[in-house]
Order: structure tokens, then sequence, then C-alpha cells
């Protein structure tokens, strides 16, 4: 399971080094114009890791990414997806990954995020993107769904998240500065989620 795990984490810092740029551009707009810069650099760093070493279990694993995105990613970013995955390595499981355990990884992610950035949905954040995808994933447990319905939910969800956050104010991080001129442009850190839960979804079904 771990060599699953691996591949999903490859996946992920492949995609957001592909997005350099356009993270870049898009944080140029409301923030440092950094965002692709300090992620790539993470992921990289990542990658480098995973590569140099055999890991026993998902726990171990998660928590080598967390650690090392926490130490290498300038910015928020760092300390908030690093404190994310910090808190799915502690309940990651090392079997498949039921419908159970989705939503366990997504809600525990949300609440590092939300501990660590004291924010909440609708201030423009990385949390606009992700609320959304857990709450679909629990509406689809709910409804009886199955687990590649459910992913594809999330990932609709996901995306409507990110792209809503163009109309919002941001009220947290170096955007709240720009008061209403932070409305028009999409949030980074609500795109860098996205492509991250596209990608799970994705190598998942």
């Amino acid at each position: 399971m771990t060599e699953k795990s691996k591949k999903i984490i490859n996946e992920i810092a492949d995609v957001i080094i592909e997005n350099k740029k356009y993270l870049t551009k898009l944080d140029s707009a409301i923030g440092d114009g950094d965002h692709g810069i300090n992620m790539t650099k993470g992921f990289k760093k990542v990658k480098e890791k995973m590569e140099a070493k055999d890991y026993e279990n998902n726990k171990e694993l998660i928590k080598t990414v967390a650690m090392t995105l926490i130490s290498t990613v300038g910015g928020a970013s760092g300390p908030l997806y690093g404190t994310a995955f910090l808190n799915i390595s502690k309940i990651i499981p090392d079997a498949d990954f039921d419908l159970e355990s989705i939503i366990e990884i997504g809600e525990t992610a949300v609440a590092g995020i939300q501990k660590r950035g004291k924010a909440e949905a609708g201030e423009k954040t990385m949390l606009d993107t992700i609320i959304p995808a857990v709450d679909a994933l629990k509406e689809s447990k709910k409804n009886g769904d199955s687990v590649e319905e459910a992913l594809q939910q999330c990932k609709i969800k996901a995306e409507e998240g990110m792209k809503a956050t163009i109309d919002m104010q941001a009220t947290k991080g170096r955007a709240s500065y720009l008061g209403k001129r932070s409305i028009g442009h999409q949030d980074p850190g609500a795109t860098s989620s996205y492509l991250m839960i596209k990608t799970v979804v994705e190598e998942l079904y």
C-alpha cells in the first residue's frame, strides 16, 4: 500500500511542478507572487526524500511529506499544507482506502488547516476548495454512492469551490491587504489544493 501512496504523492508533486508558472501568476495578482515557486521547491524536495528511502508504512511516508513541506515551503503554504499532511499521517490506513477512510483523511486535513490558519470557508483560501470536497464525500456516503461516484463528486465540488474564490474578498493572508481589489482573482492556495485533490481522485479511480 505504501507504494500506491508514494505513486500518488509523486503524481501530486509532478502536477504542482508542472503548474509552477500558473500558480505563481495567480499569486502575483493578490499575493507575493511566489506560491508556485515555493510549492515547487517543496515538492521537488519531497520527491528526493521519497526516492532516497523505503518507507515501512503510510504513516512514516506522509509524516516525511509533512515535515519536508514545513521546512522547505516558504510563506503560509508550508505550515498549512505541512500541518494537513501531519494530521493525515496520524490516521492514514495501510489498507486500501474506503470511503470512510477518505472522509476521515479529508476532515483531518481541514481540521489541521483551520487550527493553523484560523480560517473558515468563504475567506478566499485553500479551505474554499477542500471543505466543499470533503462535504461532497460525506453527502455521497449518506446517499449510498460508490467510492468512485463519491470521488467524482468530490472533484467536481473542489473545482467549483476553487472557482468560487474568484468572487470572494480575501480576509486572510497577504491578499487581505488588497481588500475589495482581491475580488476577481482566483486564489492560488485554493488552486493548488484543487490540483492535489484532482490528482488523488484520478490516481485512486
